[in-house]
């Protein structure tokens, strides 16, 4: 492995050279061992090297930035000198700037050194147990992999942080067939620092699998209706995305289209909601450990039973709008669980779907949403009738947040977020 801190002290030196009194750069080195699984088989096995040095400077008020993945000597200078030159050709903004000192610290996360002979047996384990289980997935594919990331983060304010990391990914891609019927992909993925459990037992995938296969035999949902949905955790994580994105981030609140702009301190959500960013949660594995901008992050909560506590804003937008800057940028939602069994919360249905995926646009501005409900289940009178055929949803997500029945007691827990099942009313859905 390189001296990466070497790597760092002459990249600061040359930008001191340079003039540069106010920069900041991050050196990284990253192995990665990866096994590839193509129609139920192995059909890869590869170890990957990366390096990468990544440099922001400002001269002058004016911004600049480069990147280069060769750690020589030429490299390097070259690297600074383009990152000198685009910001001496950019525009000047006062807001531009990075955090002061702080406290130098090294962090060890996860599982640096990978364990290949037992990480390739839980990886085979995993195949088996589809096979056995579930015998009409078709695995379209499988990528398990084991990342070690060695980083050195330096600002000219004085800040070194050091991060040795390293976890388990399992990514798979997968769809169900019984004779000529099939289904539409379904992706579930798990992020890990253990290998003391059977892949299938982690986060959502024994489920996902589940879910694909009942797609094979599907259900016309009738007419047009308001109902309630049920979000599973991960459409649960891409809805909250798109809230966040819409009303809580940089381009939002830098451009003044988010209808929460003058909501800071107050009511945007059912009392029952708290929606916290929480990388130095146990559950989160390999949490983020510094910002972009050089702070050391912190958890918090960015609703909090209800009230809008924290944009998701970087340093320089926060300059811009008169905001704090997030504790974290990390997206490391978690959402506790609720009183209400999952079981509870799906006999207490009228009518109304349970939402595995939702593909749709992006939402509107003001967040109305409209797509279509993929690997989802029909509910009648508190049962589950089955799985439906495309059906359409539309809604508005700020309604969404002040329309909630219920939240689940049971979490899932993936590595990069913890999240209930959410039961909101007043969403429209559309059948046959």
């Amino acid at each position: 492995m390189t001296d990466i801190k070497r790597i760092a002290e002459k990249t600061g030196q040359l930008l001191s050279d340079a003039g540069a009194r106010k920069a900041q750069y991050t050196v990284t080195e990253k192995e990665k061992h990866e096994f590839n699984v193509d129609g139920g088989e192995f059909s890869l096995f590869r170890t990957l090297f990366d390096r990468s040095l990544s440099i922001t400077a400002y001269k002058d008020q004016k911004k600049g930035s480069a990147f280069t993945n060769q750690f020589n000597d030429a490299a390097i200078e070259s690297a600074v000198s383009d990152c000198i030159k685009s910001a001496e050709s950019g525009v000047a903004d006062e807001c531009y700037d990075i955090a002061p000192i702080q406290e130098k610290e090294i962090f060890r996360d996860g599982a640096y050194e990978p364990n290949i002979d037992l990480f390739f047996d839980r990886t085979r384990e995993l195949m088996t147990d589809i096979r056995k289980r579930h015998p009409k997935i078709l695995m379209e594919q499988m990528i398990v992999t084991h990342d070690k990331i060695h980083t050195v983060y330096r600002n000219t304010n004085g800040t070194e942080f050091e991060v040795y990391e390293g976890a388990y990914s399992v990514s798979l891609m997968f769809s169900a067939h019984e004779g000529d019927t099939t289904t539409s992909f379904f992706g579930s993925g798990v992020y890990t620092d253990k290998l003391d459990r059977p892949f299938i037992e982690l986060g959502s995938l024994e489920k996902d699998l589940s879910d694909t296969e009942a797609q094979l035999n599907t259900i016309p949902v009738e007419g047009k209706f308001d109902g309630i949905i049920v979000l599973t955790p991960a459409s649960l994580g891409g809805f909250l995305g798109s809230a966040i994105s819409n009303f809580a981030s940089d381009s939002v609140i830098l451009e003044k289209t988010s209808i929460w702009l003058d909501k800071m301190d107050k009511q945007v959500a059912d009392s029952r909601i708290t929606i916290s960013m929480r990388p130095g949660d146990p559950r989160i594995v390999c949490g983020q450990r510094y910002t972009a901008d050089g702070f050391r992050s912190e958890d918090y909560d960015l609703i909090k039973e209800g009230v809008l506590k924290s944009f998701l804003l970087s340093l320089y937008v926060a300059n811009k709008s008169g905001f704090a800057p997030a504790k974290n940028t990390s997206f490391s939602i978690v959402i506790e669980g609720g009183d209400t069994a999952y079981t509870d919360m799906i006999k207490n249905i009228k009518k109304g779907l349970i939402i595995g995926r939702f593909s749709g646009g992006q939402p509107g501005t003001n967040g109305d949403f409209s797509g279509v409900a993929k690997n989802s289940f029909l509910v009648e009178d508190g049962q589950i009738k089955g799985a439906v055929s495309e059906t359409m949803i539309s809604g508005n997500l700020s309604e969404l947040l002040n329309s909630l029945v219920a939240i689940s007691r049971e979490t899932v827990a993936d590595g990069t977020f913890v999240l209930p099942y959410m039961a909101f009313d007043k969403v429209v859905i559309s059948g046959k």
